[in-house]
C-alpha cells in the first residue's frame, strides 16, 4: 500500500489552485475585520454571546485554514498542518483584537482570543478526527482485502 501523501491529488486543477485553496481564507479574514470595524457592534442575533460568536467565525477560520495548508485533501491533514491553523486562527485573534483598540467603542479582550483559540481548535479537531476517521477505514479495507 502506498503512503496516502503521495497519491495524486483528485480534481481538476482549478480546484488546487491557490485561489480555491486560500480564497475562502482571506474571505473569512475579512468577514472577521469588516465585522471588528464597526463601532458599538451591538448584541448578536438570537441571543447568540459575544464568546460563542468569536467561537464560530474562529472555528470557520480554522477549518478553512486547515483546509488550505492540506492543500484540500484530507490525506493532507497533519498534526503539525493542524497546529499551525490553530497557530495561525489564534495569531489573527490577537491581531483582531489589537485592532479594536482603535474602534471607537470597541475594547481588546483576551477572553475573546481564549474564545477564538477554542473555536478554531475545535474545528480543526474535526479535521483531524476526519482524517484518523479516514486512515482507520483505508486500513479496515486493505485488511479486507488481504
Amino acid at each position: 500500500m502506498s503512503d496516502p501523501d503521495t497519491r495524486a491529488p483528485l480534481g481538476p486543477p482549478a480546484l488546487r489552485s491557490p485561489l480555491f485553496l486560500w480564497g475562502p481564507v482571506v474571505l473569512q479574514m475579512a468577514v472577521i475585520f469588516i465585522a471588528s470595524s464597526i463601532p458599538n457592534l451591538g448584541a448578536l442575533p438570537g441571543g447568540i454571546s459575544d464568546k460563542s460568536g468569536h467561537a464560530v467565525g474562529y472555528g470557520l477560520l480554522g477549518a478553512v485554514l486547515l483546509r488550505a495548508l492540506a492543500g484540500g485533501r484530507l490525506t493532507g491533514v497533519t498534526w503539525i498542518r493542524a497546529a499551525v491553523a490553530a497557530a495561525l486562527a489564534t495569531l489573527y485573534g490577537v491581531s483582531d483584537e489589537f485592532h479594536q483598540a482603535f474602534v471607537p467603542g470597541r475594547t481588546p479582550d483576551r477572553f475573546d482570543v481564549l474564545a477564538d483559540a477554542v473555536g478554531a481548535a475545535f474545528a480543526i479537531g474535526i479535521g483531524v478526527a476526519a482524517r484518523a476517521w479516514d486512515i482507520l477505514a483505508v486500513s479496515a479495507r486493505s485488511r479486507r482485502r488481504h
